[in-house]
């Protein structure tokens, strides 16, 4: 027994090692063959059971295919160098894909180096042209250029671009014209559709044996796909211009929500093509499809949106997959909305402008900055492969060239994208406050730019029902270089020439924030006490049901119940901080607050001419507890308005008669003043004046003798300026008594006789002297201040309440 076991201990070591030893391994599977003897000691009964053949085999499942050759006769060739090896095949696909975008990369960064050719060529422009330089070379040396697919289009380059767009869509501009871009993404693409269609369908008819077999819904169909404003193609040429903001929302988002259009009209003709016969339930099937079609992409993009919102409330612990959540659930969105037809490029915008509010509140500001820039750098990447591509395919794809067939489709999309224009303006300026001038006419019907949209909505065509595919994309190859490159090309000097407003370059303040969130609520209140339900008072309503029920639900923490003015000024604060941090500029850090954020984001270790006293966490919260108390004070202050619960202020009456006063009193300085402008042939005090003559002076003023039948005011001289010391002894209307008045009646008004006293020793202050008779006393007082106008009001102190 020890002699058999110290036998079969080379060949146990030399099978456990063989592995390692390749000179050996033949060696060893050729004693083990031809010595099949060695097996019975192994299955000795000594309480060691020796494994087979197979089970030594499979402790190294590597040598298996190697056992499998020699067994063969084919053995492998050895290698001068065994671990080193050419194998292309393994790393084919990544590999070129990497190369292609790294081409992508160079390509737009010499684009922006190279100064004076982006001055007049638009990047979408010189993409295309570096793909067909590279089409044209990998043609010549015999292979055959890659053609964009309309699956990875669809599903990978054109997402990040949407979402991009979606995600950081500025929603005020947009809500505000959203009625404006309905009508012109809808209305205007099913015109355009229908217009070229039909004009096409009478082309053929009448362009020869090689167009008559196209029969209507394939012209229907052609003219649905090249009929759609493409946004890649529009982001790219209005970026690049700078035009205004209402301008640019303008075009981009009629290309952004015409999707569903197209989509809808793609999908109804290309089924229609395979009926026998198309009934007139198919056609209002196919109407009530696009409402399925657009509602349905937009309620996926909000089911996703507010999942995502509702997960970043969780995510406190774990920054880092902050933004893979938004991308994540997007793409989802998207997708989810393609696997039942449905538009997915507005699923994707739904879904962003739903989610930022909430999901920015709760991630952290590193993962912001993240989400921004990676959104930034796949649109970019990914548009500039779509233009690379287009290149490309031109190049490598089969084409059929119908001049009649190209030249009117080209002519038609020009003819019905400017009158769709014009008809429509002119149908909207009627109800809007901002009218669009010629101007911005020209600029919306010029940027009607096609792209790759159309060329891979085609490519998607089946040739066994559509065998003229082929001249579809020639001709809408056509059209999208006639609109990128000539009217990408001439917009730039054309908006110079015809001066349309710029964007502005600079943000806005927080005072223009403040003026505008201030003037939204002054129409709001205004269209709630008109009860004018207009877009203000949905909004308003809207905002009211986020603040009081979503937020609580999506957003984690004290933020959910933070006032908004505190929410922008932790906003403004963060973004002035991060901006000191970059240009390093921290010793000029306005406020001690600001300094606060800094310390979060500032690295350790700072020089000691920029160091700032650090403040304490618990200063901190005491400093924002008490701005947060303050301003929550300031508007708890403020009462809500209400056209059905509007109380009456008790000091309205008083406020309204201090306003007629000072008018009355700002009209008689105005006529005073015009007054003295002329030069009165007799000039008459005014009451005030002749009361204080007579109070110094009674008797110096002499009565006119014609004055009889006038009505006396006894004066007391004792105190002249008491309303109260007069009273109305002999008031006799002008004209009673029998006697018609007078034009010296007229012009004299009331008399004024000082008040005689009942005996000559009743009065020490005043008593009469021969010449001071009731009859000489007697003095002319005018009812009215002298001017152009006269003002009976100024008479009423001295008539009795009782008369």
């Amino acid at each position: 027994m020890g002699a058999a076991a110290l036998r079969a201990l080379p060949w146990a070591l030399l099978l456990l090692l063989g592995p390692l030893l390749p000179g050996q391994r033949l060696q060893a599977d050729a004693t083990r063959v031809s010595e099949p003897t060695w097996e019975q000691p192994w299955g000795e009964p000594g309480g060691i059971t020796a494994a087979p053949l197979a089970t030594a085999q499979e402790v190294h499942p590597l040598n298996k295919q190697h056992h499998n050759h020699s067994a063969e006769g084919h053995p492998k060739p050895r290698k001068a160098f065994p671990v080193l090896g050419i194998d292309y095949s393994h790393v084919r696909i990544p590999f070129e894909i990497s190369l292609w975008i790294l081409l992508a990369c160079l390509m737009k960064m010499g684009f922006h180096v190279m100064s004076s050719v982006s001055k007049v060529v638009p990047e979408s422009c010189l993409l295309i042209v570096v793909g067909l330089l590279v089409g044209g070379l990998i043609k010549a040396v015999g292979e055959k250029p890659p053609i964009l697919k309309s699956d990875i289009f669809f599903l990978f380059l054109l997402p990040p671009i949407i979402l991009d767009a979606g995600y950081f869509l500025p929603l005020r501009q947009f809500t505000e014209n959203l009625g404006t871009i309905l009508i012109f993404a809808v209305v205007g693409t099913l015109w355009n559709a229908f217009f070229l269609g039909g004009l096409m369908y009478a082309v053929c008819q009448i362009g020869g044996s090689g167009l008559n077999h196209i029969g209507l819904l394939a012209n229907l169909l052609f003219g649905s796909i090249i009929s759609a404003v493409d946004p890649v193609a529009v982001l790219a040429v209005f970026e690049e211009i700078h035009i205004n903001e209402l301008l640019h929302i303008l075009v981009f988002g009629e290309s952004l929500l015409n999707d569903a259009v197209t989509v809808v009209l793609y999908h109804l003709f290309e089924e229609f093509a395979n009926f026998e016969q198309v009934t007139i339930i198919d056609m209002v099937l196919g109407f009530l499809s696009f409402f399925v079609v657009s509602l349905g992409g937009v309620f996926v993009g909000v089911i996703y949106g507010l999942i995502a919102a509702f997960t970043s409330r969780f995510t406190s612990n774990i920054r880092v997959i902050e933004p893979l959540f938004v991308f994540l659930y997007s793409y989802m969105a998207y997708l989810s909305a393609e696997i039942f037809h449905l538009s997915g490029i507005m699923a994707l915008i739904a879904s962003g402008v739903v989610m930022r509010p909430y999901v920015e509140a709760n991630i952290s500001h590193k993962s912001h900055t993240t989400i921004k820039y990676f959104l930034k750098m796949w649109s970019s990447v990914s548009e500039t492969l779509i233009f690379i591509f287009l290149g490309v395919s031109t190049v490598a794809g089969q084409h059929y060239w119908n001049w009649t067939f190209v030249i009117s489709t080209l002519l038609f999309c020009l003819i019905a994208r400017v009158l769709g224009v014009l008809v429509l303006t002119w149908f909207i300026n009627k109800f809007r406050i901002v009218k669009l001038t010629p101007k911005d006419q020209f600029i919306i019907a010029y940027g009607g730019l096609r792209g790759a949209i159309a060329f891979s909505l085609c490519y998607l065509l089946d040739y066994e029902h559509f065998n003229m595919r082929d001249m579809f994309l020639t001709a809408i190859i056509t059209v999208i270089f006639f609109t990128v490159f000539v009217q990408g090309m001439t917009i730039r000097p054309l908006v110079d020439l015809l001066a349309v407003k710029k964007k502005q370059e600079t943000k806005r303040s927080i005072n223009e924030e403040i003026h505008t969130q201030f003037l939204d609520h002054l129409l709001t209140g205004i269209e709630d006490i008109c009860g004018h339900y207009g877009h203000h008072h949905w909004k308003d309503k809207l905002n009211r049901f986020n603040k009081k029920y979503v937020k609580k639900c999506l957003i984690a923490g004290e933020r959910s119940k933070e006032p908004q003015l505190i929410a922008f000024y932790h906003k403004m604060e963060m973004k002035q901080a991060i901006e000191l941090v970059e240009s390093g500029g921290l010793g000029k850090i306005p406020s001690t607050i600001s300094a606060v954020s800094i310390q979060n984001i500032s690295p350790k270790t700072l020089p000691d001419s920029n160091a700032l006293s650090a403040l304490s966490k618990d200063k901190e919260d005491e400093i924002r507890k008490i701005l947060r108390s303050n301003l929550q004070k300031t508007r708890q202050r403020l009462r809500s308005y209400n056209r059905h619960t509007l109380v009456a202020d008790p000091y309205e009456d008083v406020w309204n008669q201090m306003l007629m006063k000072r008018q009355k009193m700002q009209q008689a300085e105005l006529q005073l003043q015009n007054a003295y402008l002329t030069v009165p042939a007799n000039r008459i005090d005014s009451p005030t004046m002749s009361r204080a003559r007579i109070g110094s002076d009674p008797l110096a003023y002499e009565p006119k003798p014609d004055s009889e039948n006038l009505p006396i005011i006894t004066i007391d001289p004792a105190s002249p300026q008491s309303p109260e010391s007069m009273d109305l002894s002999n008031e006799v209307p002008k004209g009673c008594g029998g006697l018609p008045p007078s034009p010296e009646e007229d012009e004299e008004g009331l008399v004024m006789r000082p008040k005689e006293p009942s005996s000559p020793g009743t009065d020490d202050v005043f008593t009469p002297g021969t010449s001071d008779s009731p009859s000489s006393q007697r003095m002319l007082r005018c009812l009215s201040d002298p001017g152009p106008r006269q003002e009976p009001e100024e008479g009423e102190p001295f008539i009795p309440k009782g008369q």
